[in-house]
C-alpha cells in the first residue's frame, strides 16, 4: 500500500482497478481480432514471414541482424511474394 499525502494507505501505484481490468482485457481481445482480420486480409504478410523464417533456419546466419536486412532488402523479395500470392489463389 501506498502511503497518500494525509497519512492514509491508498492503493498499490500501478495496480488496476476491476474496471479497468475488464477494459484492458476486451480491449486485447479486440485486438487480437483486429490482427487476425488484417493477416487474413494480407497473405503477403505470411509469406514474408514464413519465407523469411525457413531461410534462416535453412542457411543458420551468424549475423541475424545483417541477415533478415539483405532478405528483407533484396529487390527480388516483392516478385516472389506476388508469384506465392498467385499461387496460392489457383491453389484455393
Amino acid at each position: 500500500m501506498a502511503t497518500l499525502p494525509s497519512g492514509l494507505l491508498g492503493p498499490e501505484p500501478g495496480l488496476l482497478s476491476p474496471e479497468q481490468l475488464e477494459k484492458l482485457r476486451v480491449f486485447k481481445i479486440e485486438t487480437r481480432i483486429a490482427n487476425e482480420k488484417y493477416l487474413r486480409a494480407h497473405k503477403e504478410v505470411e509469406f514474408l514471414i514464413s519465407g523469411f523464417l525457413r531461410e534462416m533456419f535453412l542457411k543458420r546466419p551468424d549475423n541475424i541482424r545483417e541477415f533478415a536486412a539483405d532478405y528483407f532488402t533484396d529487390p527480388r523479395l516483392p516478385n516472389k511474394i506476388h508469384r506465392q500470392l498467385i499461387k496460392d489463389k489457383k491453389a484455393a
